[in-house]
């Protein structure tokens, strides 16, 4: 229930803040090199707020990349610069890398848990 990313032995879980979301991930080869990193440990991910519709944080190393000019919904969460982790409350467009959505939260229930502070999001893998 807390991921969709799955195959037979791997998924991802994510939480922001204390809170579990589920999240259809992308199949893609940033999305598998994310599950490796998170193979050998957690990671915690300070996020900040910008531009009053996002939060972006680093993950402290580089993934693979595959950027296409896109407009983001709320919910989207992406790779920005091949090494930021982005989560949206709003829309932007510009060139990301699709590493997948938040599946089980209204436009609304983002933006209460997304926006007027800083947040901290939790990614781990699950066999």
């Amino acid at each position: 229930m807390l991921s969709c990313y799955k195959t037979e032995e791997k998924s991802i879980l994510m939480k922001i803040g204390d809170e579990a979301v589920t999240i259809a991930w992308e199949d893609n080869e940033s999305v598998t090199a994310l599950v490796e990193l998170l193979r050998e440990q957690p990671m915690s991910i300070q996020m900040s707020m910008y531009g009053g519709f996002e939060q972006v944080g680093s993950f402290g190393t580089s993934l693979p990349r595959d950027d296409e000019q896109t407009t983001t919904q709320a919910g989207d969460i992406v790779l920005y610069s091949g090494n930021q982790m982005v989560v949206f409350y709003g829309s932007n467009s510009w060139a990301y890398t699709r590493l997948g959505r938040i599946t089980d939260k209204s436009a609304e229930e983002l933006k209460e848990m997304l926006s007027g502070r800083d947040v901290t999001i939790t990614l781990e893998f699950a066999s």
